[in-house]
């Protein structure tokens, strides 16, 4: 990114009302990470993190494999997933996942799959760190990611974790019967309970042009209005904000209310985006954002070391 980039704001007037688009879409965790894998292989060639996003690809092909290969994880039952839906409470708390052995057991199968991915030196020493971890150690790896407490001294470490996690989680919800989960709060997943990693004005049939937002755990996406704040619910002072001179198909909705921000893609314009994949793609805007005075509210697991 040049020096010279600055942002461009402007207003989005939205989308005419429609009849009601369902609130929730499922993940489909094999097709999703295997588009992911596709789009950071897109995404790679001269491009400033080319190194990073070819490795990446290669850790989503991992998690795709991973994903149509283990067994589903099992569900609470079906009377406790609809109290929790009726209390406004995510059906799935990720919470949960950190001592869940299923997760202990992807890792290490992912660990496995990623013998031949190429990866710089100092990722594969932290990825055989974390496979050696006691138990204990691996749980609490685990649990920072779950909690978006991960220590800045052992990122890579975790993003290998994160990544065992997404998968299971992934494969939870997509589980769920999907009338059963209910809004929670502002941006907070109603499967699982974790926050966006994005939103997606989305181009498919019967609801082109409504607004998704993307759990950055499970990959479940919510029904979001938009020109609203992912974050706080606000609809006052919100601004959409793009590099100048680049493609306008992703912005960071800004908010004034609680000075946060979530990335917007638009995919009417540009079917091929991926909401992680191009996350990180375009850092360059988080850090124009980031500067002007605004925190992003979004997760994602691959860009923990920023």
């Amino acid at each position: 990114m040049s020096d010279d980039q600055d942002l461009v704001t402007f207003e989005d007037v939205g989308t005419p009302e429609r009849d009601k688009p369902p609130f929730l879409r499922l993940p489909e965790p094999a097709k999703l990470f295997a588009l992911r894998a596709e789009r950071f292989a897109a995404l790679a060639p001269g491009h400033q993190l080319e190194a990073y996003l070819s490795f990446l690809g290669g850790l989503s092909e991992a998690q795709a494999t991973l994903a149509a290969t283990i067994d589903a994880p099992g569900l609470p039952a079906p009377g406790d997933l609809r109290l929790r839906a009726a209390n406004g409470m995510p059906l799935l708390p990720r919470e949960e996942l950190a001592t869940d052995p299923a997760v202990s057991e992807a890792f290490d199968r992912l660990a496995a799959l990623l013998a031949d991915v190429a990866m710089p030196d100092l990722a594969r020493a932290a990825l055989s760190r974390a496979v050696a971890a006691e138990p204990e150690a691996r749980q609490a790896m685990f649990a920072a990611v779950l909690a978006d407490a991960v220590p800045v001294e052992a990122v890579a470490e975790h993003i290998f974790a994160a990544a065992a996690l997404q998968v299971v989680a992934a494969l939870r919800s997509a589980r769920l019967d999907p009338a059963w989960p209910q809004p929670v709060a502002d941006g907070v997943c109603p499967c699982c309970g974790g926050p966006p990693v994005a939103s997606v004005v989305v181009a498919d049939l019967n609801v082109e042009g409504v607004r998704y937002v993307q759990c950055s755990l499970c990959a479940a996406q919510w029904n979001h209005v938009r020109v609203k704040c992912v974050s706080c619910g606000s609809t006052k002072g919100i601004a959409y904000q793009e590099i100048e001179g680049i493609a306008d198909t992703i912005k960071a909705e800004t908010c004034d209310e609680c000075r946060t921000y979530v990335k917007i893609l638009n995919r009417r314009k540009a079917p091929e985006l991926e909401a992680v994949a191009d996350d990180v793609a375009s850092l360059g805007l988080d850090l124009l954002v980031t500067e002007a005075g605004w925190s992003r509210a979004g997760v994602n697991p691959f860009l923990l070391g920023y």
